[in-house]
């Protein structure tokens, strides 16, 4: 048997699965989000890593003789740092931290985004890793001082199980640390942020066996000391692993608190015009993804706001009292944007409303403007010359069908939900099978494990509709870019 784990943001989600890659049991359990100040997100690393301990006690219990391998997939770019004692100098600094916004314009401008784009593939973003390093040492020169180990939130967990200090490639990807098309680090940032690279973990493939369990964690566990560890990826690489996402062009979009448009590449490519992320990928090879920030968060925005004591199928189920060719507009940016307008002052914008609008019209635009969000990442994605012919969905809302309708519909393209939504854990689970040596790569896994649930071809109405909206939608993007500026 194989347990994946997968640390999220709100908690972390452990399952048990076969060697056919049939789940067996599933386990989550939640921890505390810090909010110190507005804008600011933080964690303490312990409580990942006693929740991992409670859920994975729970999630094996009376298979623990049966387990071989286990692996991990986490929330990227987040920022943990350890003393010379191994322990931890403050609560990690989140990948939705905005904070940073200062070091994020220092480090374009003077390191300059011609240079980052040379040197990690990816120009500074307040979530990533580097501009929360600087942060630290402009804010907190105290504990900059103390720094002898930096990790990425997973990394805290393999440290924890096998005092292994280690990273993967798809996950320091996130970091602007990291040469992606070299996967080494960049010595010139490293050498402009003040770092040393002693500092930093040493590097394998996602699939890569770190060693076996420290004598505590199988104590602590019940475990044979022999269950190997795998290094497992970032959240998103193994997302994209857990759907099948593997082969060049394939497109997985994950409906989760961000949306993700996340494209496998067997090439090594840039963009240079509107800046999505160009990270390895966790099967040796790379991706592109464009990010929102406010998918499924947006539509729970909505919901706790203004429909408390309603579900979101009954939200859902409200749509048919409205129309899709509507004039009502929505901008999901309520915690500013990264992909593709990469400006955290944006905005939630709702347009085009008149007398006549109900709540049901603006539950519409809401889960309109979410998929629109999307299919603009999409379209930088295609200018690279990529293309798709499908789309696996998964997160919370690839659960409900109607929105899997949607997304078809404004991309014009098939989407298959996989039997599995929840990619992140089972991808994880298919890393440690991986890294055992049940399958000889990721590629074969996929093939054997992944199954397709349904499938949703675009309806030619709805996507003549569509077209005419999402440029409409465009052109109300742009106009309102000068409005956003007034924030700054």
């Amino acid at each position: 048997m194989y347990i994946g784990i997968d640390l999220g943001t709100t908690g972390v989600k452990v399952i048990l699965v076969d060697k056919n890659g049939k789940m067996i049991n599933s386990v989550t359990e939640n921890y505390e989000l810090l909010t110190p100040r507005p804008l600011w997100t933080e964690q303490n690393p312990d409580d990942w890593y006693q929740s991992t301990l409670r859920a994975l006690k729970k999630c094996i219990q009376s298979n623990e003789e049966k387990i071989k391998a286990l692996s991990f997939s986490g929330q990227m770019h987040g920022l943990v740092i350890l003393d010379e004692n191994d322990q931890v100098i403050r609560p990690a600094i989140l990948w939705n931290d905005q904070r940073t916004i200062v070091e994020t314009d220092y480090l374009n401008q003077h390191f300059t985004v011609e240079k980052l784009l040379a040197e990690t593939g990816n120009v500074a973003l307040t979530g990533f890793t580097a501009p929360k390093i600087l942060w630290v040492k402009n804010n907190e020169p105290e504990n900059f001082q103390k720094i002898k180990k930096i990790m990425l939130p997973k990394d805290y967990l393999v440290y924890k199980f096998t005092k292994k200090f280690v990273t993967d490639v798809s996950d320091i990807s996130g970091s602007l640390l990291f040469n992606v098309k070299a996967k080494t680090y960049s010595k010139a940032m490293l050498a402009f942020l003040g770092l040393d690279i002693k500092q930093f973990p040493l590097v394998l493939e996602s699939s890569e066996v770190v060693g076996e369990l420290v004598h505590e964690a199988a104590k602590e566990l019940n475990l044979p000391q022999s269950v190997k560890v795998i290094v497992g990826g970032g959240d998103q690489a193994i997302g994209a692993i857990g759907t099948g996402t593997v082969n060049d062009g394939d497109i997985n979009i994950s409906l989760g608190t961000s949306g993700v448009v996340f494209v496998a590449s067997d090439n090594y490519s840039v963009d240079k015009k509107s800046f999505l992320h160009s990270f390895a990928h966790a099967n040796h090879k790379y991706h592109l993804m464009g990010v929102t920030l406010a998918a499924a968060g947006s539509f729970k925005w909505w919901k706790e706001s203004f429909f408390p004591h309603k579900s979101y199928d009954e939200i859902f189920n409200d749509l048919v009292k409205t129309n899709s060719d509507d004039t009502l507009y929505y901008l999901p940016y309520i915690s500013g944007e990264r992909s593709p307008l990469n400006n955290p002052f944006a905005k939630g914008t709702f347009s085009g409303f008149t007398a006549n609008h109900k709540p049901e019209n603006f539950s519409r635009a809401v889960i309109e403007g979410i998929v629109f969000s999307l299919r603009h990442c999409y379209d930088v994605i295609k200018s690279l010359n990529v293309n798709s012919k499908q789309i696996r969905i998964t997160g919370g809302g690839a659960k409900n069908d109607h929105w899997c309708q949607m997304v078809a519909d404004v991309f014009n393209i098939p989407v298959q939900k996989p039997v599995v939504t929840e990619g992140s854990s089972l991808g994880a689970a298919i890393m440690a099978m991986v890294g055992d040596g049940l399958f000889p790569d990721v590629f074969t896994a996929c093939a054997n494990i992944i199954k397709v649930e349904k499938e949703f071809v675009p309806k030619l109405d709805n996507v003549q509709i569509y077209q005419k909206k999402y440029q409409t939608y465009l052109l109300l993007a742009e106009s309102v870019k000068p409005f956003f500026e007034k924030f700054k």
